[in-house]
């Protein structure tokens, strides 16, 4: 009896003591980046939808669910660079398009990265996924090493990689304990797993895909190694992460895990048992896919025992890609950008404009919606604010702290929000504004403006609370507008800021920067 009593003491003290750690541990942290979904693809945001997304759902039912969140970018790349840096892409030389598999590491050394700021709070950190801002792969010959993207003709000879050595620069070099990482899309060679920044397993064959009966499963010509099947990639990245949630659920230190997916982007991979489920395409059936292995992820977070402590965000990189098939989902009466015009690539909303979800039982009421305009920059200082950490004025340039609006209170302090297209097409937003610069000119693979077609006019403005269609061009009516958003984006170019602080200075350039970022005249 007497023994008894000392263990059911002692079982009851140790409960109390893993309570109180819990209680008092910091929050676990996984953003999950999903790649080229729509903001009508989950159907808690369309009323419409046709794609059914019961997990993804239910996750902002039990959180926040935001209404006008925006990507730095409309295209992969840039807006990856943003989420990590809290920082607009184009301030680097990355002014258009993206890097590829082969492109040298496009976060720069001194640049202090989310990752960085929670290792140095505590965290374990984590980056599972694909990586897609460059790597500096060891290469056979040394003479042809790059140190940092540069422009969009930087790439490393594929013949020259070497695959038994690791890399030069990887994740580990910017704030990450663990990575398992593919180098770029799933589409981009060369097609093997990093981990840690070392390949798994050597690649020993030339991987290519032609375009058979599904056109849509289409990628580059490239090494291949023997672990890697495109159509497994996916559900190994989220195995994956279950396994690191399980392992870490009970630490002491809270975690980071960044997941940027690898989907729905091309090559469209849905299998069994989902493939045909949907009875719309391919893409809809890579979606449901998307959203039951989220729910393996959500059925992880709820069996660790740290639910109330973990915050999930959910959101993706940019809007739905043409070649998703949109002329089959349309017909369907599917519409991957909702009620928004454009699609992936564009300035217009549909581009950019991304279902973006936050759960965190312990502090954000459930089924909660927020109508602010945000981006995806400002989840820096959202971390920043979580551990109490003061940022350098060299640091998250961009970047807001959502924590007002995630605990309905005043404070959220964006003024604007600055996007930019796959060309590099400028448009500044503020309140119900909406202003489209020099629509016409793109950069040219060299960063030089490229005048394309005189079909649109030089300034587009749109009020979005009218028009959320961006249909109707007020900028004639409303030169007074398009003068304050014009001097603002100017401004916030210049600065090399757009939050408050010290002016920094945007990344040096063989290019003029006023010409080639802002070709304004």
């Amino acid at each position: 009896m007497k023994n008894k009593l000392i263990l059911g003491i002692a079982t009851l003290l140790l409960f109390s003591v893993n309570a109180q750690t819990s209680k008092n541990k910091k929050p676990n942290i996984i953003y999950i980046l999903a790649d080229d979904l729509g903001i009508g693809d989950l159907s808690v945001y369309n009323e419409n939808s046709k794609i059914h997304t019961p997990h993804l759902d239910n996750l902002a039912a039990e959180g926040m669910r935001f209404t006008d969140a925006h990507t730095s970018s409309s295209v992969c790349t840039p807006t990856r660079y943003g989420i990590l840096t809290g920082r607009y892409n184009w301030r680097t030389p990355l002014k258009q398009f993206v890097t590829w598999g082969t492109s040298p590491m496009l976060i720069k050394d001194d640049r202090f990265t989310v990752a960085d700021l929670l290792q140095q709070n505590g965290y374990k950190t984590a980056n599972i996924g694909k990586w897609h801002m460059g790597l500096n792969w060891t290469l056979k010959d040394s003479s042809q090493e790059l140190e940092y993207y540069s422009g969009v003709k930087d790439k490393y000879p594929m013949e020259q990689l070497d695959y038994s050595k690791p890399l030069k620069k990887g994740a580990l070099d910017l704030g990450f304990d663990y990575s398992y990482l593919l180098a770029a899309s799933l589409n981009m060679p060369p097609f093997v797993y990093l981990e840690n920044d070392k390949v798994v397993m050597e690649p020993t064959g030339i991987s290519e895909q032609k375009r058979n009966e599904n056109k849509y499963a289409y990628w580059i010509k490239g090494p291949v190694s023997k672990d890697f099947v495109h159509e497994e990639v996916l559900p190994v990245f989220v195995d994956k992460t279950v396994s690191y949630i399980k392992e870490n659920a009970k630490d002491e230190k809270p975690y980071f895990i960044y997941l940027p997916l690898p989907a729905p982007h091309n090559p469209i991979l849905p299998i069994a048992p989902w493939k045909g489920k949907s009875k719309i395409n391919p893409y809809a059936d890579f979606v449901l896919m998307i959203d039951d292995l989220m729910g393996n992820i959500f059925k992880a977070i709820k069996e660790s025992g740290e639910e109330d402590n973990t915050i999930v965000i959910f959101t993706s990189d940019n809007g739905c890609a043409a070649n998703a098939n949109y002329g089959v989902l349309k017909a369907k009466g599917h519409n991957p950008s909702y009620i928004y015009s454009g699609n992936k690539g564009s300035y217009l909303e549909g581009g950019h404009r991304v279902p973006f979800i936050v759960k965190w039982p312990s502090k954000i009421k459930a089924n909660s919606i927020s109508d602010a305009t945000i981006c995806t920059t400002d989840f820096m200082a959202t971390c920043a604010d979580i551990v109490n950490y003061n940022l350098k004025d060299n640091a998250a340039e961009d970047s807001y702290s959502m924590m007002p609006l995630l605990l309905q209170e005043k404070g959220y302090e964006r003024e604007a929000t600055i996007h930019h297209s796959k060309e590099g097409v400028f448009a500044i937003r503020k309140g119900d504004w909406k202003l489209i610069i020099d629509a016409n000119k793109g950069l040219t693979a060299v960063g030089k403006p490229d005048k394309k077609s005189k079909d649109l006019p030089e300034l587009i403005l749109y009020n979005l609370r009218t028009d959320v269609g961006e249909h109707v061009n007020l900028a004639d009516k409303n030169p007074e507008k398009v003068k304050e958003l014009k001097e603002l984006l100017i401004k916030q170019i210049n600065d090399g800021r757009s939050t408050p602080g010290k002016v920094q200075k945007n990344d040096e350039i063989d290019f003029p920067w006023k010409q080639a970022a802002f070709a304004l005249k």
